[in-house]
């Protein structure tokens, strides 16, 4: 147990160096930037930017350990995890629907507005179809553009719902069954 809190540690150490804005190492040279925004350079890491690290390292594992424990309260279970992601889901798959649904009204007016040019066409193939007509055509098709990336809007927020919700899955599953193992103890 000891050994890995030492690896824990030391692997949280080596994060904080390598995302602190602060201070970048390049080879064996430490250049950081102090409080009063000088660029230092040194060969070791000076006190104050070691502590400084220290306390960014302290606080993200503080903060996450405040939002695993929040997500533990908020979601008991798989099942309380499932009903959320439901309810997440739906408004957007109701709105994809209707989005859906309209495509294919407007599609099918396109098609009638496709058989009445070709039908006056046919009738005549010397007059141009009227103003009105060409018009309508235009506006459909724009509308089917305008839907077509309204439903991939809808899509693409359903997907980023899902990876949102099997990430939170993932960290749960883990967290379920530390908080299971202890219970167990």
């Amino acid at each position: 147990m000891r050994y890995a809190r030492g690896v824990q540690l030391g692997l949280m150490w080596a994060s904080a160096l390598q995302i602190a804005p602060a201070f970048a190492q390049t080879g064996s040279i430490f250049t950081c930037t102090d409080a009063q925004g000088r660029h230092l350079s040194s060969d070791r890491l000076r006190a104050e930017e070691r502590a400084r690290a220290e306390a960014q390292v302290r606080a993200r594992s503080n903060d996450e350990r405040r939002l695993q424990q929040a997500l533990l309260m908020r979601y008991r279970d798989q099942a309380a995890h499932q009903r959320e992601r439901a309810l997440a889901l739906q408004p957007i798959q109701a709105m994809r629907q209707a989005a859906l649904q309209r495509q294919q009204e407007l599609e099918q007016q396109r098609r009638a507005a496709a058989d009445e040019w070709a039908e006056l066409q046919r009738a005549d193939p010397t007059k141009a179809p009227p103003a009105r007509l060409a018009q309508r055509k235009a506006d459909l098709e724009q509308q089917l553009v305008s839907q077509d990336a309204l439903v991939q809007g809808h899509q693409r927020e359903l997907e980023r719902i899902e990876q949102r919700f099997d990430a939170e899955l993932r960290l749960l599953q883990r967290l379920w069954a530390e908080r299971d193992a202890a219970a167990m103890r």
